[in-house]
């Protein structure tokens, strides 16, 4: 597999022979009014962005933040584009570009029937199987262990998370949790060209309600739970789970598969339009019982820093198999993506033989509790975690497989959800032997306001806890490192798999995996060699 080696943006992703699709057949489909003449002009495709248009498609003006994407009708039209898609505002806007406007009531609305149509990726149309997972965590785990299990049945796979985009084999690293709607069309699209048989995509809340999974048929759609995140875009926990739930409608999905440990998951099962099959693991479900009488039962066999081993037992049989991550959590939801390929028709002894072949789930999940130190030593886990509750369960299964002593380093986003940052750091704290705080992406907050809240927070549920606080994260990284030893565990939660720190609107190059890897051996500990892209520098 070929791994983008820096954090520049992603290629282009289009399929090599596009359908040429008339402009004038597509203002009879969607159009509202019309601006200049259509006769005679075909596209190849559709862009939100003018960084990402190639000649011969169509640019799609919105309405942003602070600008109308009108404003940049001139560059669309020097870079190729053949025509504008926009609102009543933006046309008036984009007229002086001189190319035809074809006007629509709500461009962003109606982006992913565009796009379906443009790209012939509807749900009539012919693709890949395609699996959707949603929920507060583990979407990221669902889909790369998805793709694992497809891999080990000999299926060619796509998937698109928060981590990575993957196209039978070819890795390009990701920058939204879902794509906007004209680029996941369009690679879907690719897929398909390439012959990918089975997608997995991670569908996050605000992927549903900004409409970028618009105009696709999953087969399958998951569940993996709901806990407090993102009240920066969404007025309530309320409110966040509502915009999760048409997932699970006809129009949506087929079949829906739901996990019931978190008391958001019976609320699913009611409120599905589809078909639902559950999944539970009693001995971390807030319900025990009611995850007891799930379809498909987990239960834990035996926890270590390699993996976690567990059976599931449900109408096609039991199965006793190993995820290579730490956790109860994993191992649910690692039975959530087997029942999911079930529900999407692959076959019960085809996926027991791959797994007893290889002795268990084979899936690279980065910066999912990541592994990243060596046989000697504290062991380190990094992990992208950034919510009490994903704090609370990894926490917990670093406590599980750790003799010694449990460190935790972590920071909190600067302008998102800042009324989680208390109970972060209260779990945090609860939870650990030693904690240290430090920075994560201040983007246009003051940094040393982030990690005082932090403290402050934290001192109020521990007050005798043992807390360091060290900026920037280089240099609490060392610290945490030399403040453990043979036996400990350092978590070291938020930044993931990710390849930048944002920083008043500047990304800059960052890896904590490769940082913990480097303080590693600089303490004199030894460690592999680095299983991701590097944005650093060489090491002397």
């Amino acid at each position: 597999m070929s791994i983008e080696q820096q954090p520049s943006l992603p290629p282009v992703l289009r399929p090599a022979n596009p359908p040429r699709r008339e402009l004038s057949e597509l203002a009879s489909r969607f159009a509202r009014d019309v601006l200049g003449e259509l006769a005679g002009i075909a596209l190849s495709g559709i862009t939100l962005a003018t960084a990402d248009l190639r000649p011969g498609e169509a640019f799609v003006a919105i309405q942003g933040v602070n600008r109308h994407g009108a404003e940049f009708a001139m560059t669309a039209a020097e870079k190729g584009a053949v025509a504008i898609i926009t609102d009543v505002a933006g046309a008036e806007i984009a007229e002086p570009a001189g190319l035809p406007i074809v006007v629509v009531d709500d461009p962003r609305g109606v982006l992913g029937a565009l796009s379906a149509w443009v790209y012939g990726t509807g749900a009539d149309d012919d693709l890949p199987l395609l699996f959707a997972t949603t929920g507060t965590n583990g979407k990221t785990s669902v889909s790369h262990l998805l793709e694992g299990v497809l891999d080990q049945i000999g299926v060619v796979t796509g998937l698109s998370s928060t981590a990575e985009r993957h196209i039978a084999g070819e890795i390009i690293v990701s920058r939204l949790t879902t794509p906007e709607a004209s680029e996941m069309h369009a690679l879907l699209a690719l897929m398909r060209e390439r012959d990918v048989e089975a997608v997995a995509v991670e569908v996050s809340a605000q992927a549903l309600s900004r409409h970028r999974v618009d105009g696709i048929l999953f087969d399958v759609a998951g569940f993996t739970n709901l806990s407090h995140d993102h009240l920066d875009d969404y007025a309530d926990m309320e409110e966040y789970f509502e915009a999760k739930l048409p997932l699970f409608r006809p129009d949506r999905a087929r079949r829906g598969v739901v996990c019931l440990d978190s008391p958001s998951g019976a609320t699913v099962v009611e409120r599905a339009e589809i078909p639902v099959v559950t999944v539970g693991t009693p001995s971390i479900a807030a319900d025990a019982e009611a995850a007891a009488r799930a379809d498909w039962v987990v239960t834990i066999d035996d926890e270590r820093a390699a993996g976690t081993t567990f059976t599931m037992t449900g109408p096609a049989g039991s199965l006793t198999t190993t995820v290579p991550v730490i956790g109860p959590h994993m191992a649910a939801n690692a039975a959530l993506a087997i029942v999911m390929l079930l529900e999407g028709g692959y076959d019960w002894h085809r996926i027991v033989e791959a797994l007893e072949r290889d002795g268990g789930i084979r899936a690279y999940l980065p910066g999912r509790t990541q592994l990243v130190s060596g046989e000697k030593g504290p062991a380190v886990f990094v992990d992208f975690g950034h919510s009490p509750d994903a704090f609370e369960k990894t926490l917990a299964a670093v406590r599980r497989v750790t003799p010694g002593r449990v460190l935790m380093l972590f920071g909190a986003d600067g302008d998102r959800d800042a009324s989680k940052r208390f109970d972060m750091a209260r779990t945090a704290v609860q939870g650990s032997d030693i904690l240290v705080v430090t920075d994560h992406h201040p983007r246009f907050e003051d940094p040393d306001s982030i990690r005082a809240t932090l403290v402050e927070g934290a001192r109020r549920a521990r007050p005798d806890a043992e807390i360091h606080e060290y900026s920037p994260p280089e240099k609490a990284i060392v610290a945490a490192v030399s403040l453990v030893g043979e036996g400990d565990a350092i978590l070291w939660a938020g930044p993931g798999h990710q390849d930048y720190r944002d920083i008043r609107g500047v990304r800059t190059p960052y890896s904590a995996r490769e940082l913990a890897r480097r303080a590693l051996k600089a303490a004199g500990w030894p460690v592999p060699e680095p299983r991701w892209p590097v944005p650093y520098p060489p090491e002397d």
